[in-house]
């Protein structure tokens, strides 16, 4: 299409889970049926600060820059277990993952949000369980390169969740 732009992939945002903190912190529970091929979550404010230095780069060059790919994600591939390990250390005491159970999580999601939203995510979580969210060889080094600094990660969400509470 001949396109010039740069086009940000982000893998499963951290801050998505910020809808489940209550069910995990009150009820000791990570319910997001992720899977065990692993996510490589990213945290929204690295996904807002590339896009920022791209809308740079990309307004300051002399000359009209090709299209461009970049996978957005975080330090770390984590699975179901090892998110509920995660908060498990954080809080001190045991956060079960429960499995796998996309249609169950379709019938919880559709007490809270539209029957088509709720299928979505079902959509969504069965993906995360045949394919996951994997970076690609180079994706976290060339991330780290361009922020200059380490990546956000997942381990930093649930201990600020449990500061705030």
């Amino acid at each position: 299409m001949g396109l010039h732009a740069t086009i940000l992939r982000p893998a499963y945002f951290i801050g998505n889970d910020l809808t489940i903190k209550d069910v995990v912190t009150q009820y000791g529970i990570y319910p997001m049926p992720i899977g065990n091929k692993g996510l490589a979550m990213v945290d929204t404010a690295d996904i807002a600060e590339v896009a920022a230095l791209e809308l740079i780069r990309r307004e300051q060059s002399a000359d009209v820059l090709p299209l461009e790919r970049i996978n957005v994600v975080g330090p770390d591939t984590l699975t179901g277990t090892d998110v509920a390990a995660i908060w498990t250390e954080v809080l001190g005491r045991p956060i079960a993952y429960p499995g796998d159970d996309t249609a169950g999580f379709e019938q919880t999601l559709r007490g809270f949000m539209p029957g088509w939203m709720a299928y979505d995510m079902r959509l969504m979580s069965e993906r995360f369980l045949t394919d996951g969210m994997l970076p690609e060889e180079g994706d976290r080094e060339r991330l780290t390169a361009l922020l200059g600094r380490p990546l956000r990660s997942y381990r930093d969400f649930p201990a600020k969740v449990a500061t705030s509470a």
